[in-house]
C-alpha cells in the first residue's frame, strides 16, 4: 500500500474522530468532512481545503479501500475502513487518528488527547499499543530522537511515509544534513506540522501572561 498524501490522512483522521465525537451525522457528507478537514481546533496544520481538493483525496482512499461510500441517500456520505484495512485495533487506530490529526506528541499527550476516541488505563498501555505500531512491517509509527531540552521523546505516524529528525539530532546520529539530504514531502508536512505547533503554543502563554499582567495591574 503506498503512502497517504497529508490530505488523504486529514480526510481519513476526521472520519475517524467524527466517528467518535459526533455519531449522530456519521457517516460523513462532503460538506461536514471539509468543515472537519478545515477546523481550527484539533488541527495540526490547520488548513483551508477545498471541495475538490478533499473529493480528490477521497478518491485516493477509496483506491485503497480505506473509505467508502455509506447506504445510498439523496447526499452521499462516507464512512472509513482504517481498522480492517490496516489490520490495526481500535486502540492504534485512535492513536494514528490523532497522530494524523495534531502532528507528532508524547505518550502523555497521546493518552490525553485520544480520550473522546479511546480511553487508555495509563501512559504505559499507550505506549505498549505503539510500541506494537512501530513494530509492523511496514511500522506505523516512529519515536522520533528526543530533542535538546525536552524531558520526553514524541511519536510520529508514518502513513504519509518517513518523517525527518532535527538537524542537530541527525548530525549527532550521523545522518546527512545540508543540501545533499532530499526531504520527502512526507517529512516536509511533519516539519511543517511542528513548527505550527509550537507557534500555537507560544502564542497561547503570549495571551496567558498578558492576562495575568492585566490582573495584576502590572505595567
Amino acid at each position: 500500500m503506498r503512502s497517504l498524501t497529508p490530505l488523504e490522512a486529514r480526510v481519513l483522521g476526521v472520519l475517524v474522530e467524527k466517528q467518535h465525537t459526533v455519531p449522530d451525522t456519521y457517516p460523513l457528507s462532503l460538506n461536514a468532512l471539509v468543515a472537519g478537514c478545515n477546523q481550527k481546533t484539533a488541527r495540526v496544520p490547520v488548513i483551508e481545503a477545498t471541495d475538490a481538493e478533499v473529493l480528490t483525496a477521497l478518491d485516493g482512499l477509496k483506491g485503497m479501500s480505506l473509505v467508502f461510500e455509506g447506504p445510498s441517500s439523496r447526499v452521499v456520505k462516507f464512512e472509513h475502513n482504517m481498522g480492517r484495512i490496516y489490520n490495526v485495533p481500535a486502540q492504534s487506530v485512535a492513536l494514528l487518528t490523532v497522530l494524523m490529526l495534531r502532528g507528532p506528541q508524547t505518550a502523555a499527550e497521546l493518552r490525553l488527547n485520544c480520550e473522546r476516541l479511546h480511553r487508555f488505563a495509563d501512559i504505559s498501555s499507550v505506549e505498549a499499543f505503539l510500541d506494537e505500531l512501530a513494530e509492523k512491517f511496514p511500522p506505523k509509527v516512529v519515536k522520533l530522537p528526543r530533542a535538546a531540552g525536552e524531558r520526553e521523546a514524541r511519536w510520529a505516524h508514518l502513513l504519509c511515509g518517513e518523517v525527518a529528525m532535527p538537524a542537530a539530532v541527525a548530525t549527532a546520529m550521523g545522518g546527512e544534513t545540508g543540501a545533499g539530504a532530499s526531504v520527502s514531502a512526507g517529512e516536509l508536512a511533519a516539519l511543517k506540522a511542528e513548527q505550527t505547533r509550537l507557534a500555537e503554543e507560544v502564542a497561547s502563554l503570549r495571551t496567558l501572561v498578558e492576562r495575568l499582567v492585566r490582573e495584576l495591574g502590572m505595567s
